[in-house]
């Protein structure tokens, strides 16, 4: 890795942590340039402007995650497990992606609008060929399965507030968010 590749991976470091922090309002370039050590003036010149840093750490950070992610409709249970794996695992993570909704940019990575389109449309053939129940829609469905998969994560009011007694218990929670998924889909299969 060269000097200004390894530059800019400090940056987009410090800027994950600086936008997962306080979001792109409260975000300030002085300050991710002093935590990656650097010159503030490099990020502009790497990035053109704080937006463009954000929408740039929101791909390197999420878009693999996006791709990387197992997915198969007739397993909603076990994709489900996984999110909230991933969700327990990468606090940093899940509160820029509470940032990310909370300023109004929920599609702003196009790579995330295209594998949401398509896996609701993998759960709408699921659907059609009796894989999976068809009393949701599909959109709803996907819906459903990732907020329940993240409710417990620190991108969530809900979970950790009003039930922090199952976080001491992870294993059992990721048991009932899968159960609970399988219901809304009315998959057979549960993965482990």
């Amino acid at each position: 890795m060269g000097n200004s590749e390894a530059t800019r991976a400090k940056i987009l470091k410090a800027a994950l942590a600086e936008f997962s922090t306080y979001g792109i309002a409260g975000a300030r370039v002085d300050r991710i340039a002093k935590s990656a050590g650097c010159n503030k003036n490099l990020i502009y010149i790497y990035f053109g402007s704080k937006e463009k840093l954000f929408s740039t750490t929101l791909e390197k950070t999420l878009t693999p995650v996006y791709q990387e992610m197992h997915f198969t409709p007739e397993d909603l249970p076990g994709f489900a497990a996984r999110v909230f794996d991933f969700a327990m695992a990468n606090p940093e993570m899940m509160r820029l992606m509470a940032w990310l909704a909370l300023e109004g940019k929920p599609d702003s990575l196009p790579e995330r609008a295209r594998i949401r389109n398509e896996r609701i449309a993998h759960l709408r053939e699921a659907q059609k060929s009796g894989l999976i129940d068809d009393r949701f829609p599909p959109g709803f469905l996907f819906a459903a399965t990732l907020a329940l998969a993240t409710t417990w994560s620190a991108a969530s009011p809900f979970g950790p507030s009003l039930d922090p007694e199952s976080t001491k218990r992870p294993a059992a929670l990721r048991r009932n968010i899968a159960e609970a998924v399988g219901l809304l889909s009315g998959s057979k299969k549960v993965s482990k």
